[in-house]
């Protein structure tokens, strides 16, 4: 049985099946291993990770068996603490454009944001100064095409291509931003600071070795504490830029702060840390989790928003990561089920979200695109959870297109079918 366990309750012969952390918040090679030595217990605790999910089966058991829930009471947990969050964002807007109209604009503009924010950094690589006069028109794109269609942009930014993760990843966590902000129905000024700070966000890491930054592995030990210099490499980058507003430099030195003050480089705590610095936690892991690499395969925005939750639930861990109750207005930005995540429904159906709904987060509107029992492909048709006409049908979980062979995105662009 796979259990969740305190690190205080770690003992030597248990198997750890989930460290429970993003894979850059630890330098372990693996993910899951058989405790054996007393430096993996103290190598744990240094790294502020709190709980781990362990295999009873592979490995021994925890002392007290009734203070570790299985995972499947934690996942129902989080399931109903979601659904029943007291917290209500802004209603979603006005869908201005289709997906497919909407498309043909979000891939002009990641293509244009990708090429400045790649073009930045390799300016700062080479000591040159941040022209943010290039960033900001950039950055006033991605705002109108998320005003015009909150899910397209956000959608395709979880495409991506070869080795650029670094710059695909500033442009993901600008436009995440931007939509989140706007969620928190944030002042128009702000909004567009916090979509600069999140182009610019990782600035430093153009600073570490080459060597270390495009590793196609887990870091060192050694090499983990370089890496996580590139916040004050960035710091010192940025503090030299003529017309940089602070909001950009908080968010570029606090994105790496956790809520229970143990991330880095300064060990802020809760308040200490600016809203937009929490947002930007928020935001940079949420990216980086649902992001493929060569060693690490990206969670389902599904399951990487319950993990978030997890992760800064604070009736459950003394120590929360994440603002809960900013993780709980993100959620609702996204949806329970973001645009472009593949769910089954109870009618044995595959369909993918279209948009998200003003009546709640279980009623997006979808395109059904894929029957289950006949393992085949239908021709596609929009189905909108909400409408009364509909009320038979309904989601009951999420899924891995990996296991099905499809891909979501590629319905996401088509025109409107039924």
């Amino acid at each position: 049985m796979i259990k969740k366990v305190h690190k205080q309750d770690l003992r030597l012969g248990m198997f750890i099946h989930d460290l429970n952390c993003g894979w850059m918040d630890h330098s372990f090679l693996r993910n899951s291993f058989m405790l054996r030595k007393e430096a993996d217990l103290e190598k744990i605790a240094k790294s502020g990770i709190t709980e781990v999910y362990i295999d009873t089966i592979k490995g021994i058991d925890v002392l007290d068996s009734a203070e570790a829930p299985s995972q499947a009471e934690v996942a129902q947990q989080i399931e109903e603490k979601i659904l029943h969050s007291p917290v209500v964002g802004a209603p979603p807007p006005e869908v201005r454009t289709t997906h497919q109209e909407e498309m043909v604009f979000a891939k002009e503009i990641q293509k244009e944001a990708n090429k400045v924010i790649h073009s930045i950094l390799e300016d700062v690589r080479m000591g040159k100064r941040i022209a943010v006069e290039r960033v900001e028109p950039v950055v006033s794109q991605i705002t109108d095409s998320i005003l015009r269609n909150p899910g397209t942009l956000v959608s395709l930014c979880r495409i991506r291509e070869g080795d650029t993760y670094t710059f695909q990843h500033s442009v993901s966590v600008a436009t995440l931003l931007i939509s989140f902000c706007r969620a928190m129905e944030l002042p128009p000024e702000t909004i567009h600071e916090a979509g600069v700070g999140g182009m610019l966000h990782d600035i430093g890491k153009m600073r570490v070795p080459d060597h270390i930054l495009n590793k196609p592995g887990k870091l060192t030990d050694a090499e983990f504490v370089i890496m996580k210099n590139h916040v004050n490499l960035g710091l010192e980058v940025l503090e030299k830029t003529p017309n940089i507003s602070r909001t950009v430099i908080q968010i570029a030195g606090e994105h790496h702060e956790k809520f229970c003050g143990t991330g880095y480089p300064a060990r802020k705590k809760g308040a200490e840390i600016s809203l937009l610095g929490r947002m930007a936690a928020i935001v940079d892991v949420y990216d980086a989790i649902t992001s493929n690499r060569i060693y690490h395969k990206g969670m389902e925005p599904p399951l990487a928003l319950r993990k978030i939750y997890e992760w800064s639930d604070a009736s459950a861990t003394t120590e929360p990561h994440m603002d809960e109750e900013l993780v709980q207005h993100f959620i609702h930005a996204l949806g329970i089920y973001p645009v472009g995540s593949l769910v089954r429904l109870e009618s044995q159906r595959l369909a993918v979200v279209l948009d998200q709904s003003h009546e709640g987060l279980l009623t997006p509107r979808l395109r059904v695109m894929y029957d289950c029992r006949s393992r085949k492909k239908i021709e596609p048709f929009d189905l909108d959870l909400a409408a009364p006409e509909n009320g038979a049908d309904a989601i009951v979980g999420n899924e891995d297109p990996d296991d099905w062979k499809v891909s979501p995105f590629e319905y996401l662009d088509i025109p409107k079918i039924g």
